[in-house]
């Protein structure tokens, strides 16, 4: 399958004031995070002659989402990524279609800084298409996330990660190395999609990583050329 028939679309996560979506100290704020990284994939994708799409760039939430309660706004804002994605799907065929969401991690929402870290990624459960998807994209992070692995080991031996974190986290109990769940997103487009948990944002060494110019080339790296891989393997 050629390049120019594949269609990318880039989830971003959340919207500026979701509540405890941004580190404890405050430096760190997942929405503007994955706006940023993605409109650099984005720009590298159409670089490469990729038709590229991002679901939701502006910060605040459409006015038929609002409400005072946030959650009832969330599912209004999921609702309508689900269908700008598989109108995607309607325009292009769903089999030229993936989405790749870039969401960061966390292990409490207490804001207390954490000892869980780690890059993860996600699909709906099943044996799916989304599961090559996201086995592209663990092979781009081993090697992409290199120096962040190495940096984990000695933060590990110190006890800034807990004694059974990984780097790179897998779950291999079905064969495979992703994740699965029934997040909204995962279950409901009709394309391939994946879920990517960049590291953890209450983890004080993850935030680093992610906030520095490696990090962030790393995972800009690991989503561009896991995507690639995946166009080229159809």
């Amino acid at each position: 399958m050629e390049k120019d028939e594949i269609t990318v679309a880039l989830g971003t996560a959340h919207e500026e004031f979701t509540p405890g979506k941004g580190s404890p100290d405050g430096r760190f704020r997942e929405p503007r995070y994955s706006r940023e990284v993605l409109l650099e994939v984005d720009a590298i994708l159409k670089s490469y002659g990729i038709r590229s799409f991002i679901d939701y760039l502006p910060m605040e939430p459409r006015k038929e989402w609002r409400s005072t309660d946030w959650h009832k706004e969330q599912e209004r804002e999921l609702a309508w990524r689900v269908n700008f994605v598989n109108s995607l799907c309607q325009r292009y065929g769903m089999k030229n279609v993936i989405y790749v969401s870039l969401h960061n991690d966390a292990a409490g929402a207490d804001g207390k800084w954490h000892t869980a870290g780690g890059f993860s990624v996600w699909t709906s459960k099943g044996t799916t298409r989304s599961d090559q998807l996201a086995e592209c994209i663990y092979d781009a992070a081993e090697q992409n996330l290199a120096g962040y692995k190495a940096t984990f080991a000695e933060l590990k031996r110190k006890g800034r990660y807990g004694e059974k974190q990984q780097p790179i986290r897998m779950d291999r109990s079905d064969g495979d190395r992703d994740w699965e769940a029934g997040y909204f997103v995962l279950r409901k487009t009709s394309c391939p999609t994946v879920l990517i948990e960049a590291m953890f944002q209450d983890n004080k060494h993850d935030v680093a990583f992610l906030l520095s110019d490696e990090g962030r080339q790393a995972i800009t790296r690991t989503i561009v050329e896991g995507i690639i891989k995946f166009i080229e393997s159809l």
